[in-house]
């Protein structure tokens, strides 16, 4: 079976793996399965839905949220993000603006000279 929509590929896993918490090498206890933790945590984030809407295949979605919480409170995403855009052939760093919106409320401004408080319009 091939990748899901919000999954990982392997090149990508190769980059992040080293980078995070539980290996087998760090102290404290090792992570049951880090690659399936960051695509739950990937699914949430990109499909825009609630922790609790979580596929059961990431595992229950309260362990998931709170091992995110604690993942951001120790820095550990900060520490990936930045290793990331740290390589300048990284495609995934491109913004492009066409998706780019403004919050629902810049639509609704008034046009039209500004009224002074006393009626006069302001002179520009």
């Amino acid at each position: 079976m091939g990748i899901k929509r919000y999954e990982l590929s392997d090149h990508q896993w190769a980059k992040i793996a080293p980078l995070l918490p539980g290996k087998a090498s760090d102290p404290g206890r090792t992570g049951s399965d880090n690659r399936l933790f960051v695509n739950g945590c990937l699914w949430v984030l990109r499909s825009g839905a609630h922790w609790c809407d979580l596929p059961e295949r990431y595992g229950r979605w309260k362990t998931v949220h709170r091992r995110f919480s604690r993942w951001c409170h120790a820095g550990v995403w900060e520490r990936v993000f930045s290793t990331l855009t740290a390589d300048r052939d990284n495609q995934y760093l491109m913004l492009d603006s066409t998706i780019v919106r403004a919050h629902q409320q810049a639509a609704t401004g008034k046009g039209g000279p500004r009224i002074r408080r006393w009626g006069v319009p302001e002179v520009d």
